[in-house]
Order: structure tokens, then C-alpha cells, then sequence
């Protein structure tokens, strides 16, 4: 049996029961689950694809793959050219299988972010393999990983990489022939900093050698539901990726490939998900702040990185206090022990309701 770490969120239910004695209900700022309806063209396309009676192929229908690659040109200052896709069942699944399906275990070494989402460990965990936590050339070269995991816009501090700093990344993993696999699933929701691809030609030098990228159509679209994600790049990572994900049934839904397509070929929907998530972060991030919260980093993501600069569980029972449930920041390392993780992903309602109670708690 594979050891891993209780599941975080199982140790937030007494602070999620305290929250939820406020008079007026809880405000659950804990997790990044999309609230606002998926957009009507993507709801259309999967509609349109219902009568779907065949299995689809593992490595998706070509129309998919242009879709991708559109995407990534236009949005991500790629190159299309020699580039491989791979669909994902969402993208949590591909970040805790990825160690396994590139054939690590004992013995190797996975390098993660010093403050990163939990299944970046899990995967490694699964496979076998020995997590380092590693941010920058030096520590690399001390951890000497077969894998490095980047995430840019951060979860759960929201910051973001530029290029110099990823194309250095890339040039000394590739010298050492170590693949570098990115985590952009918030990379069109920057806020005071621009989002850089590791496929945008300054980091890549226009190859895709030892490099993917991983994106989700679940937070830009509305699609946590629907379970799509891909990820792109070196296409002999992504052969031998997919020559496994046959084998295992690792298959997206063809109605859900539709509805995929016509998600990656609207850009307007996205510009106005954005414009909501960011009139919400207007209204939160002032309200934390009054009330005594310190925001670090935050120039991108979901999530606003707060610190009033005391164990995290303690901000965390205090916040609950006023029926505001937030993640402590230790779920994602050690790093984050005095910071908590408050998500933007609650309605306009619940989020008026969280600044209302933190401005009458500053006045009291």
C-alpha cells in the first residue's frame, strides 16, 4: 500500500463548523471551485455532441489538437510548430500519475515548489520516487531531480515567474537532459504581472525539447465539472506519456472534447470570467488588508496570500470566527506555516457578505 498524507481539507471541518454558526452562514473562501455558470457556447458544443456512442481516441481527434495549438499561439506566444498534445481528464490526475507514466520510482528524485500545491508530492509519492523542494539553479543542483515541477501563477501564492528566471530554468535542465514540466492552469488570470508560458519562444528558444506545459479549461472556463485539461510540448515526452495512457483507459470523453473545442476558440468568455474574478479580488483584498492581513505575491492566480504573521491555524480560527473559512497555508509545505490561502471563487453575494464582516470587525 502507497503511504501517503492524510487529506488536508478533512483537518479544516472544525473550523468550517465554527464558520458555519454565523448568523448569516458561512463564506467558504477555502477552495478554488468555480462558482458562475459555464458559458452557453461550451454548454451548446457538448449538447451538440451527446449521441457519442463510440470510443474516442486517447490522444483526441485532431480538430482538438489545432484547438490547442491555436490557443497556445495566440494566448501563449508559442510556436505550433513540432509541438505534441495530450488531452487530460482535468489535470489534477496528470500532475499525481506524471512521475509514474515517465517511469520514475525508487531512486529518483522529483523537485517541487517550496510552497506548492499538495498532489506535486502525492504524485512523487505514488511513484516511489523522493520529493525535494526547490526553487532556484542552486538548489537544483544540490537535489540533482530526473523531474522539476514549476507552477506559474502560483497555488497558492499567486506569484508569477518571468521569463529570464523560467528560460534559465530550462537551459540547465535541458544541459542535463531533466524534463521541466510547468503547471499553468491560472495563466490567464494575472493580475499585476504579465503571464509567461515555459512554451513562449523567450523562454523556450522555439523548442520544445525536455519541456511541457499543463493547462485547464477548469478556472478560465468554468469547466471544473467537465474534467479537461491538456498539457503540450516535447512530443517524444508525449509519445511516451500517451503510449501509457492507452494502455491505462486514461480517455477524455468526446462530447467533453467538443465542448473543449469551442472552449479554446472563445476568447470572450474568458476576458469576462477574468473582469469578475478581478472586481471580486478589488473588493476582498482591501477588506483583508483593514483587517490586519499582510497580501504577499498575489500578481496572479485565484487566490489572495495573506500573513498577519502568526501561525496560520490561528488566523484560520480567527477568520472562522466571523464565518469565514480560508486554507491554512502549511497544506502547502512548511514554507507557508504563517500564511493563509483565501480564495476569490465564492458569488458577488458571499463575497460582500466576507467584506462586510471584516470592515465591522476592524471598526469593533
Amino acid at each position: 500500500m502507497i503511504a501517503l498524507p492524510d487529506f488536508p481539507w478533512d483537518q479544516l471541518v472544525p473550523a468550517a463548523d465554527l464558520a458555519r454558526t454565523h448568523a448569516d452562514g458561512i463564506v467558504d473562501l477555502s477552495v478554488g471551485t468555480p462558482v458562475d455558470p459555464t458559458p452557453q457556447v461550451i454548454q451548446e458544443a457538448l449538447r451538440a455532441a451527446a449521441d457519442s456512442p463510440g470510443y474516442p481516441f486517447t490522444a483526441g481527434t485532431a480538430e482538438l489538437s489545432d484547438a490547442v495549438l491555436g490557443y497556445l499561439q495566440r494566448r501563449c506566444g508559442a510556436s505550433p510548430q513540432g509541438m505534441g498534445v495530450i488531452p487530460t481528464i482535468g489535470t489534477k490526475e496528470f500532475v499525481a500519475w506524471l512521475p509514474t507514466l515517465l517511469g520514475l520510482g525508487a531512486g529518483s528524485t522529483v523537485a517541487i515548489p517550496r510552497t506548492a500545491y499538495p498532489t506535486y508530492r502525492v504524485g512523487a509519492l505514488i511513484a516511489g520516487a523522493r520529493v525535494v523542494e526547490a526553487d532556484t539553479i542552486a538548489e537544483y543542483e544540490d537535489a540533482a531531480p530526473d523531474l522539476i515541477w514549476l507552477n506559474s501563477p502560483s497555488n497558492p501564492t499567486g506569484e508569477i515567474l518571468d521569463a529570464a528566471h523560467l528560460a534559465k530554468i530550462v537551459s540547465w535542465a535541458r544541459h542535463r537532459q531533466i524534463p521541466v514540466i510547468s503547471d499553468e492552469c491560472y495563466f490567464e488570470l494575472a493580475w499585476t504581472a504579465r503571464s509567461v508560458s515555459l512554451l513562449d519562444e523567450q523562454v523556450s528558444g522555439g523548442s520544445t525539447e525536455g519541456i511541457l506545459a499543463l493547462h485547464s479549461l477548469s478556472k478560465r472556463s468554468n469547466l471544473a465539472g467537465y474534467r479537461f485539461g491538456f498539457a503540450a510540448g516535447d512530443p517524444q515526452l508525449v509519445a511516451s506519456i500517451l503510449q501509457v495512457r492507452k494502455h491505462a483507459g486514461m480517455i477524455v470523453p468526446m462530447p467533453i472534447q467538443m465542448a473543449a473545442i469551442a472552449a479554446l476558440g472563445d476568447d470572450t468568455h474568458v476576458e469576462i470570467q477574468r473582469e469578475v474574478y478581478l472586481a471580486r479580488r478589488n473588493r476582498l483584498a482591501p477588506a483583508l488588508e483593514s483587517w490586519g492581513l499582510r497580501i504577499d505575491h498575489s500578481e496572479g492566480g485565484l487566490y489572495l496570500w495573506a500573513t498577519a504573521g502568526e501561525p496560520c491555524w490561528t488566523t484560520v480560527g480567527r477568520l472562522a470566527q466571523l464565518g469565514i473559512l480560508v486554507a491554512p497555508g502549511d497544506f502547502y509545505g512548511q514554507a507557508g506555516e504563517h500564511h493563509v490561502r483565501v480564495a476569490l471563487t465564492a458569488t458577488d453575494e458571499r463575497i460582500e457578505a466576507a467584506v462586510s464582516r471584516l470592515m465591522a470587525a476592524n471598526r469593533g
